[in-house]
């Protein structure tokens, strides 16, 4: 069964760096149009932070543009999300999500904290 694995949350002080990792297993994600991460705050609804998209372009939401950069290897079955310059409003769980024609698959969430 394919499966995502996100692992890298933790503590971190305000301005400090976290990278986050997504993992593919039980079968290939490189065919998904689209694989990124998304996180969700306490009350908030679920937010993209930041994915790949078909052709390989990037989207960023504008409250981690210019601080965060995803990226992928070759295989397109591993995900990081290099997180920099982190704010007490980036705590939250961070999910990975693929989506292609036949899934939409959503990782376990890794919890990330950021004190002041």
């Amino acid at each position: 069964q394919l499966q995502l694995v996100e692992s890298g949350g933790g503590l971190v002080q305000a301005g400090g760096s976290l990278r986050l990792s997504c993992t593919a297993s039980g079968g290939s994600i490189g065919s998904a149009r689209a694989v990124g991460w998304y996180r969700q705050a306490p009350g908030n609804q679920r937010e993209l932070v930041a994915r790949f998209v078909t052709g390989g372009g990037k989207d960023y939401s504008d409250a981690v543009r210019g601080r965060f950069t995803i990226s992928r290897n070759k295989a397109f079955d591993h995900y990081w999300l290099q997180m920099n310059d982190l704010k007490t409003e980036d705590t939250a769980v961070y999910y990975c999500n693929a989506v292609s024609t036949y899934y939409n698959i959503w990782g376990q969430g890794t919890q990330v904290t950021v004190s002041s």
